[in-house]
């Protein structure tokens, strides 16, 4: 069996190669271990092109890129393999943070106000993760827009959604997404505002992590993804609030795999075909870093 696994940032973004060449290895060594031989594009060669010419020799495919980028690559892979990894519809969803806010608002999940004056967060409308975010009362460009600053614990939410989209009369199950790992995020302020994601840990312990959890896996069903999909919250005293949606593997796998004992890649693929396990079981403790480096305690 073949897998294309096509990692966008390895080879066209700088800024978030590090990150990118981390998962990659991480998926590429989970798949190896499970039996497929791994195909990713070439570098330097025009990603599309690559994920066209691979995906035709492969039975399953994933793409990780940008999240501005991730609906047209997945598209493309979808018209050439089984992909087994979000939806490109829902994945377009996502990767517009106004749209999301209001889908999810609409439906009862508590996200941040959007405010145009004052000390607020602002982002890009189709950012991807920490880029480009910073605290500030200045005026945000076109490109942006101003949420509301919620002071509390950051945290990501790891679930696996079932087969929603494509393939469904045969591997719906009505099941709620899986949940993989509750992880705390390392988020810093540096003094100009500018917000950096430094990585994290996990698994962590929360008293609100059931209800965490059922928001999570509401966003997740709301907006219709599938595969691995990372839910960033804040959580304060009164609140618990969905700050971004990620519906691709996140940096958070690096700590996951380093305690899971299933095999990550095995967990997806199960997933695309109706056959989740009704848990996973973590062992230790481990704590990541945006650069890909991992420290796992086993204690």
């Amino acid at each position: 069996m073949n897998v294309l696994l096509a990692e966008y940032a390895v080879s066209h973004d700088p800024t978030l190669a590090p990150e990118g060449r981390a998962m990659l290895d991480i998926l590429t060594k989970s798949f190896t271990k499970i039996g497929y031989n791994v195909f990713s594009p070439v570098p330097g060669k025009d990603f599309s092109e690559e994920i066209i010419r691979l995906g035709t020799m492969c039975d399953e495919g994933l793409v990780i890129a940008p999240d501005h980028l991730l609906a047209k690559f997945t598209k493309t892979l979808e018209d050439v393999t089984r992909n087994i990894g979000c939806n490109s519809f829902s994945i377009a969803i996502c990767a517009n943070k106004k749209k999301t806010g209001q889908i999810l608002k609409s439906n009862g999940i508590d996200v941040p106000e959007e405010v145009s004056s004052g000390k607020r967060i602002v982002k890009e409308v189709t950012g991807c993760g920490a880029v480009g975010v910073r605290l500030t009362d200045k005026s945000a460009e076109k490109w942006e827009f101003g949420q509301e600053y919620i002071e509390g614990e950051h945290y990501s939410m790891s679930l696996v959604g079932g087969r929603v989209v494509g393939e469904v009369c045969l591997y719906f199950t009505g099941k709620s997404p899986l949940l993989l790992a509750l992880n705390r995020q390392d988020i810093r302020f540096e003094q100009d505002g500018t917000v950096r994601y430094l990585g994290g840990e996990t698994p962590v312990e929360h008293p609100k992590k059931e209800e965490m959890y059922a928001i999570a896996s509401k966003t997740v069903e709301v907006l219709g993804c599938q595969g691995y999909v990372g839910v960033d919250m804040v959580v304060s005293h009164d609140r618990i609030v969905v700050v971004d949606v990620n519906p691709r593997p996140t940096t958070s796998i690096i700590g996951i795999t380093a305690c899971m004992e299933e095999e990550f890649a095995q967990v997806i693929l199960d997933a695309s075909y109706g056959r989740s396990p009704e848990s996973v079981h973590l062992t230790g403790h481990a704590f990541f870093s945006s650069e890909g480096q991992v420290t796992y305690d086993r204690n």
